[in-house]
């Protein structure tokens, strides 16, 4: 049975989109298309004007769990990518990229601690610093902070958001929360059930950029509402 069906996105560079969607409906199949970690059945991805046949130094993955090498320390992890791609002398002399880009997530000073010494929400933080560690072009974010309590994950999200906005980086996130995709996003396509669809694809009209306290705004909550709405409805609309 197919997963997805007639999926046609287009990611402009600095937009952030997310999608949305039931369990099953092919989000994660979708990312991993668009990563080149599976090839798809018929289409194709296009990054740069050049197609995706496979994983490139130009794509950054997040996963759910920060998957750090627990005897590695912080450091390590973040440079392990350029250790693979480019030898462990390249990885050395990116030593100082990858101390910025802890400073800019607020890590510095954890550059010896080793994974268990750091709370989830830090393990995440490195997690986006490794991601970023080859510098790519587009993002992409599989539920990143589904595992983290809401009061970290709130605070993470607007890291995030800096993040990109400072890097006028591309980002694409699969989750399952409204409230985090509209407060995060440019657009958010909402899918339909398997096989997984675009049935719409909404653009979010708020100023960036984007504060929690957003969420009180009519605004957001009639995107909300617009949203919950094709879900419950089967997203078949």
């Amino acid at each position: 049975m197919a997963a997805l069906t007639d999926v046609d996105l287009v990611v402009r560079k600095g937009e952030f989109h997310s999608v949305i969607g039931s369990s099953g409906c092919g989000k994660s199949t979708l990312l991993k298309i668009m990563a080149g970690l599976q090839p798809p059945t018929t289409g194709t991805v296009m990054l740069a004007g050049t197609p995706v046949m496979g994983p490139r130094p130009d794509i950054g993955m997040m996963f759910q769990q920060a998957t750090l090498l627990p005897w590695r320390t912080t450091l390590e992890n973040i440079l392990l990518p350029i250790e693979i791609r480019e030898g462990r002398q390249a990885s050395r002399t990116a030593t100082g990229r990858a101390a910025a880009l802890m400073e800019l997530v607020g890590l510095k000073g954890f550059e010896d601690a080793y994974p268990a010494q750091l709370s989830g929400g830090m393990a995440q933080r490195a997690a986006i610093c490794r991601m970023l560690a080859t510098e790519p072009q587009m993002l992409l974010l599989d539920e990143p902070f589904s595992a983290l309590d809401e009061i970290t994950r709130d605070f993470m999200n607007m890291e995030l958001q800096r993040i990109c906005l400072e890097r006028a980086a591309s980002a694409f996130l699969v989750t399952h929360s409204i409230a985090e995709a509209v407060i995060l996003s440019d657009v958010v396509h909402v899918m339909s059930a398997r096989p997984g669809r675009v049935v719409r694809s909404i653009r979010i009209d708020l100023p960036r950029p984007r504060t929690l306290d957003m969420v009180t705004m009519p605004e957001f909550g009639d995107y909300v509402s617009l949203i919950r709405g094709l879900l419950d409805k089967g997203a078949f609309l």
